[in-house]
């Protein structure tokens, strides 16, 4: 049996979207192992001058729960 956690997370990017979202998932994975899925919540973007200047998303981050085992 595994046990999933989601955490929700922000992250950005001057590129595109996609990139906010593979730096969501890039950083997570510094100190979360085994990210099984990625769901983006909400997207934003900073505008100035009439141009995007900055991609944001909200990102929920499932990845599963490493369980110990029991020494019978």
């Amino acid at each position: 049996m595994s046990i999933v956690k989601v955490i929700e997370v922000m992250s950005n990017s001057t590129k595109s979207w996609e990139d906010a979202t593979q730096n969501a998932v890039l950083h997570a994975a510094k100190t979360i192992h085994q990210i099984k899925s990625v769901w983006i919540k909400e997207q934003s973007a900073v505008v100035l001058n009439n141009t995007i200047t900055e991609y944001r998303v909200t990102a929920h981050i499932s990845f599963e729960i490493e369980q110990a085992h029991a020494v019978v």
